[in-house]
């Protein structure tokens, strides 16, 4: 973790405020709680959705689950898991 110095960071205001409470010590400051889902991030659960979507679709369209498990490089098992997930 990169330490930054406050009053580069915060107001003056706001800062002095800080100081009445705490001085010259170091201070961590939480992130908010608002926390992503997992892969939303880095592209990988829209990444999946649609790939999903097209397993799906080719299973609608009538292709094997042996083609779809060559197509999607996938197992038995996560290519029913992914088609019959309502």
């Amino acid at each position: 973790m990169k330490y930054k110095n406050a009053s580069h960071v915060l107001p003056d205001e706001l800062l002095k405020e800080i100081q009445k409470y705490v001085t010259g010590e170091v201070m961590y400051i939480p992130k908010t709680k608002e926390k992503k889902k997992w892969g939303e991030g880095s592209g990988a659960r829209q990444f999946y959705q649609e790939r999903n979507k097209k397993i799906q679709a080719d299973y609608q369209k009538g292709m094997a689950l042996e083609e779809l498990m060559r197509k999607y490089n996938l197992s038995a098992e996560s290519i029913k898991r992914i088609i019959y997930k309502k």
